[in-house]
């Protein structure tokens, strides 16, 4: 029991490296990686797990992420201000978030939701960033967290927002030079059911712009995309489009 108790200091130690972080409080840290699949298999009730953190995080992200957009951009109006906030704290964007400081190595989650692919599911993934920021707010205040938001969420904002947007970017470049439709074929399947893996190709005509892969046919989707916008932007090239 001891070997296993500094099993998870270490590896909570770890992840605090990650974080870029160091508690005060190492306990707030476990409960905010604990998803309510590993606390209700341990039998540690209903309020071991991250979902009363999750809830104080979402709601300190999004005053963080207002204020900083408020004073980014001085001269947007409410609705503009509202979009972007959308785009860089939704689920996708978070989960995107969260892997890029590899936190979803360090969830604890139940065994039948490991064995069906939790680990790789964006909701979970995102659900635990955001209490992590909630862990963080109440061991070392909203100054902590705020640096922590800053310096792992709303950076490289373009980016993420193209992320978030890339179907509609992509639309909108084809449709500059052209009316034709952007269409998203699947092309495999792969995994059992409850872990599937889905590939797509975005495509005008028969050209095919851009490949991806996600665990859902819409992530797979918004993934090609992404690389069809890359891939342009990269080249300098825009897509035009052939008429007949």
């Amino acid at each position: 029991m001891r070997g296993i108790k500094m099993k998870m200091t270490e590896t909570l130690k770890e992840l605090e490296k990650e974080l870029g972080y160091q508690f005060r409080d190492i306990n707030l840290l476990k409960q905010a990686v604990t998803h309510s699949s590993y606390s209700n298999e341990k039998n540690m009730g209903k309020l071991g797990c991250n979902e009363r953190l999750e809830f104080l995080g979402d709601a300190v992200l999004e005053v963080i992420s207002s204020e900083f957009l408020y004073q980014k951009f001085p001269i947007l109006q409410e609705g503009e201000l509202t979009k972007k906030r959308a785009s860089m704290v939704c689920e996708p964007t978070l989960a995107l978030c969260a892997r890029e400081i590899r936190l979803d190595n360090y969830l604890l989650l139940g065994h039948g939701e490991e064995n069906t692919g939790g680990r790789k599911r964006d909701s979970i993934v995102s659900d635990a960033l955001e209490a992590v920021i909630g862990a963080i707010y109440l061991d070392g205040g909203l100054a902590s967290a705020k640096e922590f938001i800053l310096k792992h969420v709303l950076n490289d904002m373009e980016h993420k927002q193209l992320f978030y947007d890339s179907k509609t970017i992509l639309q909108e470049i084809v449709q500059e030079h052209g009316n034709n439709p952007v269409s998203y074929q699947l092309i495999r399947e792969d995994g059992p059911d409850h872990n599937k893996i889905f590939t797509v190709e975005v495509r005008v005509k028969q050209e095919v712009l851009g490949v991806g892969q996600g665990h859902t046919k819409k992530a797979a989707e918004q993934a090609a995309a992404y690389q069809a916008v890359m891939a342009l932007r990269k080249t300098k090239v825009k897509y035009v489009s052939k008429k007949h």
